[in-house]
């Protein structure tokens, strides 16, 4: 995407320029390789002849020149804008591989080449997330897409850290510049929302360029958390919006070790075990909107991710909710050999709870092979690829895991539909460059309406993430780590 030659003494102004409008014009993948080379303008350099002068003339009138004509490209970020946020994306920074709390790179290394469920976040270390967007098929777009996408939300937020769904475009210098507000209030779930996509980049609240929004993100959450873990806030959202919070905390604790947070996001945990549906019947082991009440498939698979999370990031996390979930997915899966997965028992299969159950069932220890696990695959990949005439957010979110864990013919598959696209459908436009217009929907009445710009915005990024959000269960990785600083 940025190209830059070689400089010699005395060196040579070089200019930099993103041609992320050109991409996106020239469309997708098809004219990716042919068309990712930016413009380089250099100074003209000693050894280029001077233009023989010339003898100054009289001044003599000149005609008024014409009015312009009025500007048909579209409005996009000044280059000045641009750069930053996109070589943020695609390069780490000296400042953010140096940084004291990363890992120890033999940590870093181990969790790349094991073949065990026991890893989650380690590709999101700076010093192998570029190897391993090349490995595992993401490109220069995507990454441009997301660092486009992280800079939409950062000039989204309120000053007092947090986000909201149905008024993000009075935040920031927006000035309702922005449309597609959504019709769900929930500034809980729409900052847990936000704050995903900057973690799932390796930013946190203690390093990266974004590290000053995301401290203020998590500050207003802490700020919101009652006392016995809640986290779901006023308005809608409930249980989702806990979730998603929890997420969040679990995340931030694990990538930067700051102790502050291991108590807070242990009482977040604490709070979805102990909400939990349980009873003695098949329909047990769910979660709904509030405590208590009979699950699910959505809701639980936030609930379960969190879960997931937490024991990622070495808090007390007991066997007993993992072991209950089973059985409520037991409950709603279909199919022949229990691939197939509704909102609610008594529904019909649709996509967007199928890839969740999928998801779910990975996590809880679906072996690669398994019958469900192939037959949930193959249904979802023979009718319902990802397509930029038919977006489904909330689907390819989770499809797009199930697929890049699975990995093979399948993730190729899946990951050429999918990036196409996201990319494709990426907004250009005014102030809303860099994010996506909430249009299409899900199945189980999870309508992008509800969230809108912002809810859609976020969970695109998250997908686009995807090459470095979370290691695949069931195979290793060939990136290597290099070492512990630059030099």
């Amino acid at each position: 995407l940025l190209t830059v030659d070689s400089v010699s003494s005395p060196p040579r102004e070089i200019l930099l320029t993103a041609t992320l409008s050109k991409l996106h014009s020239e469309g997708g993948e098809k004219h990716e390789e042919e068309h990712a080379d930016a413009a380089v303008i250099e100074d003209p350099g000693p050894e280029q002849a001077e233009e023989p002068k010339q003898e100054p003339q009289p001044p003599q009138e000149e005609p008024a020149p014409p009015k312009p004509e009025p500007s048909i490209e579209p409005e996009l970020p000044s280059r000045a804008d641009q750069e930053p946020a996109m070589l943020a994306a695609l390069l780490p920074d000296e400042a953010e591989t140096r940084a004291a709390e990363l890992p120890k790179l033999e940590r870093v290394k181990a969790a790349l080449t094991s073949s065990t469920s026991d890893r989650m976040f380690e590709g999101r270390d700076p010093r192998v997330r570029t190897q391993l967007v090349v490995l595992e098929g993401g490109s220069q777009l995507t990454e441009a897409a997301v660092a486009q996408g992280l800079r939409w939300l950062s000039r989204h937020q309120h000053p007092d850290g947090h986000w909201s769904l149905h008024r993000f475009a009075e935040h920031g210098d927006c000035d309702d510049r922005c449309g597609g507000e959504g019709s769900t209030h929930s500034d809980v779930g729409a900052t847990g929302l936000a704050l995903l996509p900057f973690l799932g980049a390796g930013q946190t609240h203690t390093r990266g360029m974004y590290q000053e929004t995301v401290q203020r993100g998590i500050a207003w959450l802490l700020d919101e958390q009652k006392s016995n873990g809640d986290l779901r806030g006023d308005g809608g959202g409930q249980m989702y919006a806990h979730g998603i919070a929890a997420i969040v905390l679990c995340e931030a604790y694990a990538l930067s070790g700051d102790e502050s947070l291991r108590l807070p996001a242990q009482r977040a945990i604490d709070f979805i075990i102990r909400a939990q549906h349980l009873g003695s019947g098949p329909n047990t082991g769910g979660w709904r909107y509030a405590p208590g009440e009979r699950g699910d498939t959505s809701v639980v698979g936030w609930q379960l991710m969190a879960l997931r999370s937490g024991k990622m990031a070495g808090l007390n996390v007991p066997a007993a909710p993992f072991n209950r979930a089973k059985r409520f997915l037991d409950y709603v899966q279909q199919g022949n050999y229990g691939g197939l997965y509704s909102y609610q028992r008594g529904r019909s299969p649709e996509p967007a709870m199928i890839a969740e159950g999928l998801l779910c069932r990975q996590y809880l220890g679906w072996p690669a092979d398994h019958r469900g696990l192939l037959e949930g695959v193959e249904f979802l990949l023979d009718r319902h690829l990802p397509d930029a005439d038919n977006p489904n957010i909330y689907y390819w979110y989770y499809g797009t895991q199930v697929m890049h864990h699975i990995g093979g013919e399948p993730w190729d598959r899946w990951n050429a539909a999918m990036r196409e696209a996201l990319v494709r459908l990426q907004s250009r436009d005014g102030h809303e460059a860099g994010s996506w217009d909430p249009v299409g929907g899900a199945a189980g009445g999870h309508d992008v309406e509800a969230g809108g710009r912002l809810y859609f915005t976020a969970l695109a990024i998250c997908t686009l993430e995807v090459y470095y959000r979370h290691l695949p269960i069931y195979r290793v990785v060939a990136a290597t780590a290099g070492s512990d600083s630059p030099e």
